[in-house]
């Protein structure tokens, strides 16, 4: 039997923590001016209308950030949630709006009032979530009744389980569950509605909470 390191070291939140803080300057850097345009135009198709509020689950720099707040406009609310401090400070700095704000928080245990945003987003994140069925019940609570979810990659999950795995470290193991089981995630949240596309360069799932 053949034992890899992945199978007996165990990363701690703060070893997930620092892994990304260490990404933060340069975190902008790894989305080309192609992957902008692909989530331009995916957040043009999100039901997102005007004065929305949003909330961008493991916002990281704040890719997301100008994309979401052209959408909802000077008088809508983006907030932005990541676990890495890091991440949050540079995100905060590069998006200094009266209308943007960022949380230093963990998605799993989200410090925000039930029920206040009509959409949630989570891009280049929910693989990282170390209990995704928190993570969606999480959403769920903060979401209006109706309000959308959407969980954005731009790699399928076969690929994205191949980066991470070659990345190693703590992010070695980190996936997107498989199709029958993200139903299962979104139905246990109370969404319904929900419709998952997964093929190479884009996984992006969705649900409207019930």
């Amino acid at each position: 039997m053949t034992i890899s390191l992945f199978d007996i070291i165990y990363y701690t939140m703060d070893d997930r923590r620092e892994y990304f803080d260490s990404f933060a300057e340069e975190w902008d850097k790894m989305f080309t001016a192609e992957d902008i345009e692909v989530l331009s135009f995916l957040i043009e198709s999100f039901d997102i209308k005007e004065y929305d509020k949003i909330v961008d689950l493991g916002c990281g720099t704040g890719v997301l950030f100008d994309l979401l707040r052209r959408r909802v406009g000077p008088d809508g609310l983006v907030v932005g949630v990541d676990l890495s401090s890091a991440m949050v400070k540079k995100a905060r700095k590069n998006f200094p709006f009266k209308n943007i704000l960022e949380i230093d928080a963990d998605a799993e245990m989200l410090p925000l009032k039930s029920e206040l945003f009509d959409v949630a987003v989570s891009f280049a994140a929910f693989a990282h979530f170390t209990c995704q069925e928190s993570v969606m019940e999480e959403a769920s609570r903060i979401l209006k009744k109706g309000g959308k979810f959407y969980i954005i990659h731009l790699l399928s999950s076969k690929e994205l389980e191949t980066y991470h795995l070659k990345a190693g470290g703590p992010v070695a193991d980190d996936h997107i569950p498989p199709l029958e089981k993200m139903r299962e995630l979104f139905e246990k949240g109370n969404f319904i509605d929900v419709s998952i596309i997964d093929h190479p360069g884009l996984y992006l799932a969705q649900g409207t909470k019930g």
